[in-house]
């Protein structure tokens, strides 16, 4: 421990309140409190067992008191964050029991799920057939993503999940009174690990380190997952009342792959380079092949049946041949290799054929050879072949067991384990165009400075050719530099692998049809385009990332122009003849974090819809699918709530069957964690896709009903909410009432927290502003302009208002927008927010913004008190007595952090050495850790 300040704390009995209702939350949670007594209590034991009685003390929650007038010291904020921790475990299995019970009365129960969703589909009028031909074309992509919002180191995750799987084996009768005692030590053990182990970075993480989260899951937990989530649709097909044969055909069901952010994200991030970009495709591609290896190793060890070549079917022969052949020397060995039983040689065969070398303890590295698969197709078609032949022998159950789960592994993971995208702001883009004409000598204005039409007079000049503009050789300016050493990167992937690696090159902040045209200059400037008959093409996909309110009113016109321009529909073509795409598609990604952070959350949610509504049609107009990519952060503000009730509030022939989202920070860790919660949670975005999708197939696609009353909200709440950020005074409170200055400094991801470094509102990141407000209790980005909103409404547009408050219950939107709400002002403590207020220097401007931030969340608390007819303790229980009893804690943690900031603050006014500051900066951000813990999100 890194500790030189003590902070002195008037620790607080438990409230009246919660004490009262102590029993009452502990009927509650159930088995869960049952379950936190038990850790708590280990806990404890540790603590005391190490020396340190007086600090096992203040656990919470399973003692009446807790020691007042002592030294609150970084201990005690350890503790408390690693309370947190093992609440958010014990809530996390509590689910997973609650919904197995609830299943085991009856599979269609819960609510979200195959099940339910398969009998909803059979309820509108959907045979098993018709459903069964539309499975195939349903497909969901979960982009993994490293933005500054993970707080806890890797190593410390590690431990979560073992304690989690030593949880969940506590309550398997089948272990012995020995046994559990046994189990009950290595919880202590981890417990004691987890102590002694600091969860903050001290230095900030890199990209490798990133990348090597994202792979755990990419290869430890999703690989175990899709054999569950197939079973799951199974079990819920049967339960409709629906043949399973019509589903056997595993190529047949809804498809699920992976993307990621992990070292191609450049926007605003000075470290992510052309080297590890091309690192991290290297990277992926080798653990693509672990994958797959060990699912093939999986069927060595479970085809020992007893057949041999000569009995085999003679396709399975011929293609036997052909790849010892192929194989020369190793095939040999290989082919002869458990011999008498074909199936086992054929799989010998395949591994045989991959393009990787087995080193000892089968470790693997990559190898180029001429031989053997270049594409996962090809393994695809084998391990089909196969299935199909051992069908044919009589050995179905085996096939469509073992096989399936092989060819699922494959067709996920691919030879590339997850789509890399490469994303980079339009602004750089119009920085490195300059540069390329300075350096071609084609001097001239600022190209930046262009206007719209001079710059689309240039691109589409330009775009008639296909030679680039400076020769190789030419040592390029670092933004023109920046961008083609990473293209030639991609160029040299997509040359010796093909483009299955590649996701796509996003463009933040597109504000205009030349931000998207440029990349397609680039493309050909990095010889990732070819002239054909008909005119230029490029390779890689363009997509757009429209984040602000008014980029997302703009959109459509953008877009309408962009899909209308040649060099656009020959590359989507082209694109399509690449994949198995059936139609031309065009990925359109949306930023939920920006716009909220723009324009306030009506606002914000309003625009999202509007625009994928009008840009879905705009598609059509261009005979072009529309493919949303959902910008979701783990946050209300940033997007996040419920899927299923997301999927649901999507606009009519949004989703189209096909769903991508980013997973973003600590929601990777909550969600995907263990193989039961990551099942659960994937299984929500296939399910819910696919009856969304389904449904609206055979239902009129016709503006929303409500449009009127949102475009009304939305206007009216963006201006009241302008009017307060842009407060000359708001500023000053922000920048001293909320931990801002020390997120910036914190080690929590590799990412700078300020795209280019200028002290602007909008120049920081969406992350760390929602962040800031979440560690004071104050949440106003989720909440802020709805309260004076919905007055307005009930007094000028009484009728309105009761149409709207009738749509709770009725209206998929509706209920989406307003449940998020409702749940962030659950989380909201004004008590807490004056506390943090009191760090403002100028008392004029804490008195305004104080006063207009208590005044706006009184007023949104007593709207929603007219909204709904039962108080959200009535309707949410679980919901309401989880914040309860995280509130207790938190209070001496907000504390603890509000005395540290002040302390910290002062020195570095005062020019404390940086020995001393970072003491005490290490102290605050451990604060900073556990309030996030408490919350169960950062930004």
């Amino acid at each position: 421990m890194r500790l030189q300040y003590n902070l002195t704390i008037e620790m607080e009995h438990l409230s009246e309140t919660l004490l009262n209702d102590l029993h009452f939350v502990k009927e509650r949670m159930g088995n869960s409190f049952h379950d936190l007594e038990f850790i708590l209590t280990c806990l404890k034991e540790v603590i005391e067992e190490s020396g340190d009685k007086e600090l096992a003390a203040f656990i919470p929650w399973i003692q009446d008191e807790t020691p007042v007038g002592v030294d609150f010291t970084t201990k005690h904020i350890q503790l408390y964050s690693m309370v947190f921790h093992m609440l958010n475990l014990i809530e996390v299995n509590g689910a997973v029991q609650h919904r197995r019970k609830k299943e085991s009365d009856k599979l269609s129960s819960a609510n979200g799920l195959w099940a339910q969703k398969l009998h909803f589909l059979k309820d509108e009028g959907f045979d098993a057939k018709t459903i069964a031909q539309k499975l195939h074309s349903i497909k969901i992509e979960p982009v993994l993503t490293a933005h500054p919002t993970e707080a806890k180191r890797i190593t410390v995750l590690e431990h979560h999940r073992h304690l989690y799987l030593l949880l969940v084996q506590r309550h398997n009768s089948m272990f012995s009174d020995q046994e559990q005692e046994q189990i009950r030590d290595e919880i202590k053990l981890i417990l004691d690990t987890l102590w002694r182990t600091g969860e903050i970075y001290l230095e900030k993480p890199n990209v490798e380190s990133e990348l090597r989260n994202v792979l755990h899951y990419l290869t430890n937990v999703f690989p175990e997952v899709l054999p569950i989530l197939d079973r799951r649709l199974e079990q819920a097909w049967v339960d409709a009342g629906f043949a399973p044969e019509m589903i056997e055909d595993i190529r047949n069901r809804p498809k699920v792959s992976f993307g990621n952010w992990v070292g191609g994200d450049r926007d605003g991030h000075p470290l992510v380079t052309d080297q590890v970009t091309a690192e991290t495709l290297k990277t992926l591609r080798l653990n693509a092949f672990v994958v797959i290896r060990r699912s093939l190793l999986e069927l060595l060890r479970k085809l020992s049946f007893t057949y041999t070549f000569d009995e085999a079917e003679p396709a399975l022969q011929q293609r036997m041949l052909e790849m010892r052949a192929v194989l020369g020397k190793e095939g040999d060995e290989a082919f002869f290799r458990n011999s008498g039983e074909v199936f086992r040689q054929f799989v010998n065969l395949c591994l045989a054929m991959l393009p990787v070398k087995v080193k000892r303890n089968h470790l693997i590295e990559l190898k180029d050879v001429e031989v053997g698969y270049t594409y996962s197709t090809e393994l695809l078609e084998d391990l089909v072949l196969l299935r199909d032949s051992m069908i044919k022998y009589g050995a179905k159950r085996a096939a469509l067991g073992y096989l399936n789960n092989a060819i699922r592994v494959v067709d996920t993971f691919g030879f590339h384990l997850a789509k890399l995208d490469v994303r980079q702001n339009s602004a750089f883009h119009d920085k490195a165009i300059d540069q390329l004409l300075q350096a071609s000598a084609l001097h001239g204005d600022n190209y930046a400075d262009w206007s719209e039409d001079r710059k689309l007079m240039f691109l589409n000049c330009e775009l008639q050719y296909n030679r680039p503009f400076v020769h190789p050789s030419i040592k390029l300016e670092d933004n023109a530099s920046a961008v083609l050493k990473t293209y030639d990167e991609l160029a040299n992937h997509v040359g010796k692998y093909g483009p299955a690696a590649i996701g796509s090159l996003i463009v933040s902040m597109t504000r205009s049809v030349s931000d998207l045209l440029a990349v397609f200059l680039l493309e050909r400037e990095a010889g990732l385009s070819e002239f054909t008959t008909e005119g230029l093409v490029c390779h890689l996909p363009v997509v757009p990332l429209f984040e602000t309110i008014d980029d997302l009113e703009n959109s459509v016109a953008i877009m309408d122009t962009f899909l209308a321009h040649p060099v656009t529909q020959r590359s989507l073509e082209y694109q399509r003849s690449q994949s198995d795409e059936t139609d031309l598609v065009q990925m359109v990604m949306v930023g939920y974090s920006d716009s909220n952070k723009d324009g306030g959350i009506l606002a914000s949610q309003w625009a999202l819809y509007k625009a994928q509504y009008a840009l879905s049609e705009i598609g059509r107009k261009h005979g072009v699918r529309i493919r949303f990519f959902h910008g979701r952060g783990g946050s209300v503000s940033r997007g996040a709530g419920p899927a299923n009730w997301f999927i649901q509030a999507l606009p009519h022939s949004s989703l189209q069957g096909d769903l991508r989202e980013t997973e973003q920070g600590e929601t990777i860790e909550q969600k995907y964690a263990n193989k039961m919660n990551a099942s659960y949670n994937l299984e929500l975005l296939l399910a819910g896709t696919a009856a969304s999708s389904i449904a609206q197939q055979q239902s009129e696609r016709k503006p929303h009903p409500l449009q009127d009353i949102f475009e009304w909200m939305a206007t009216e709440s963006c201006e009241f909410y302008g009017q307060f950020i842009h407060n000359p005074n708001f500023i000053h409170f922000f920048s001293q009432a909320t931990p801002i200055d020390a997120i910036e400094s914190s080690r929590i991801g590799s990412r700078p927290a300020r795209r280019t470094g200028e002290r602007t509102l909008a120049d920081l990141r969406a992350i760390p502003w929602v962040f800031s407000w979440n560690q004071t209790r104050c949440n106003m980005t989720s909440w802020y302009g709805v309260g004076y909103t919905l007055e307005k409404l009930f007094t000028e547009k009484f009728d309105q208002f009761l149409k709207l408050k009738d749509a709770l219950s009725s209206d998929a939107l509706v209920r989406y927008v307003f449940t998020n709400v409702e749940s962030s002002l659950d989380s909201t403590d004004e008590e807490i927010i004056k506390e943090y207020a009191d760090l403002m220097t100028n008392i004029e401007a804490r008195d305004e913004i104080l006063a207009l931030l208590l005044e706006e969340l009184h007023r949104t608390r007593l709207m929603f008190a007219k909204l709904q007819d039962r108080t959200f303790e009535e309707r949410r229980k679980s919901r309401h007595y989880s914040t309860q009893l995280r509130a207790v804690a938190l209070k001496p943690l907000h504390q603890s952090q509000i005395r540290l900031l002040k302390q910290w603050r002062t020195m570095k006014q005062n020019g404390a050495s940086t020995v001393e500051t970072e003491d005490t900066l290490i102290t605050l951000l451990t604060s900073i850790n556990a309030i996030a813990s408490a919350l169960g999100t950062t930004g």
